[in-house]
């Protein structure tokens, strides 16, 4: 007696996976398009579903469609799974050499179910083809950051079905094989519960790898610039209270510099709100290339800007100031703006964060009064 019912398995191998790709197609419509794959996955499970719906139709329907056209659309499921993950890590899917790989795969599994009829030869093709298939995304979730949960379940998953896929070929060569498909032969049935619960834990994978990448930006927006990518006033004001209190437990000095745009609302009613924001960019991007890594420059809003420096003397300080402002004030792009900057340290015993700032932030108000494109000590 069967413990299981091979076709019944199928069946819910397929349904496991069009619930899954409901579930990505609805995270594609809600979720940002900087996360990308979504479509792709949601595609690939629906392949998924449509194949082992046509697999289950073994005995019931035409071999065309229940071997021939179940096993080409089960190629290219899996394949499109691996083009979701590539665009999901940011590579770009060159789809010629696999697309020609597929072909001639289906041509061979062609000829061995219509020509030289062979379930040996046939099942050892779209295994082999589905492991490799597994085995290059299992790869391509490894190499790509760190294994978290997300991943190692996506990763776990398609390695062990890569390896389920290659046992059954092993056994399939080594022992008698049940041409029926849809019969009791332990070979099948194992794969075909192996496969549907490797679909599951797979799908779960994906859609918690595209919530880790949510929470990611979620973040990034809560502490990053959206615009120039400097940190947002409320998270640099939190590193900055951590640097000061390390100050004050072990005596060293931490600078703090305002930066000021000079006449900037000047480019935006000359040149416009575009040429405003790559002035911003460009005047970030100009500061971090004098920074260390330990470094934090902050954007408090608009053109004005302030910047963390840890382990920092006075006289440190002051050098990258005149760094920052003699690189503003010799740059060849327009439209440009020079900058006002005032710098300080922690002098005092008592002092917080907003004594500090305010200190530099007088400094750089006596710089514009003083004529602009100028480094004041507060």
């Amino acid at each position: 007696m069967s413990l299981f019912d091979t076709r019944t398995i199928f069946l819910l191998c397929g349904a496991m996976g069009a619930l899954m790709a409901l579930v990505l197609y609805s995270l594609k419509r809600n979720y940002p398009p900087s996360i990308k794959g979504l479509g792709e996955w949601s595609a690939a499970l629906m392949m998924m579903f449509l194949a082992g719906l046509l697999t289950a139709l073994r005995g019931l329907a035409p071999d065309l469609l229940a071997i021939s056209t179940s096993n080409v659309v089960f190629f290219f499921g899996l394949y499109w799974g691996y083009v979701g993950t590539q665009r999901f890590f940011g590579h770009t899917p060159r789809h010629m050499p696999w697309l020609v790989t597929i072909a001639v795969i289906v041509c061979f599994h062609l000829w061995f179910t219509y020509g030289y009829e062979s379930l040996l030869i046939r099942l050892t093709l779209v295994n082999l083809m589905g492991a490799v298939f597994m085995g290059v995304q299992a790869m391509l979730i490894r190499k790509n950051g760190p294994m978290s949960f997300a991943k190692g379940l996506a990763f776990g998953s398609l390695a062990s079905a890569a390896a389920l896929q290659l046992l059954r070929v092993g056994l399939a060569w080594t022992q008698s094989l049940d041409n029926n498909i849809m019969g009791s032969s332990p070979i099948h049935q194992v794969y075909a519960m192996g496969f549907a619960v490797s679909i599951l834990l797979y799908s779960i994978g994906l859609i918690l790898m595209a919530t880790d990448m949510l929470r990611a930006e979620l973040e990034l927006l809560a502490t990053r610039d959206s615009l120039t990518d400097a940190l947002t006033r409320r998270h640099w004001n939190t590193l900055c209270e951590s640097e000061l209190e390390r100050c004050k437990r072990t005596g060293r000095s931490m600078a703090i510099l305002a930066l000021d745009l000079d006449h900037f609302k000047a480019v935006n009613d000359t040149h416009g709100h575009q040429a405003g924001d790559k002035v911003l960019v460009d005047f970030v991007t100009r500061i971090n290339a004098v920074l260390r890594q330990i470094d934090r420059l902050g954007r408090f809003g608009g053109e004005e800007f302030v910047l963390l420096l840890p382990e920092t003397s006075l006289e440190q300080a002051l050098g990258v100031a005149e760094r920052i402002r003699s690189d503003l004030a010799n740059a060849t792009v327009t439209p440009y703006c020079t900058v006002s900057i005032g710098v300080t340290t922690n002098t005092e015993p008592g002092d917080t964060v907003e004594s500090v700032t305010a200190r530099a932030d007088a400094a750089m108000y006596r710089a514009k009064e003083g004529g602009r494109n100028r480094v004041e000590i507060g």
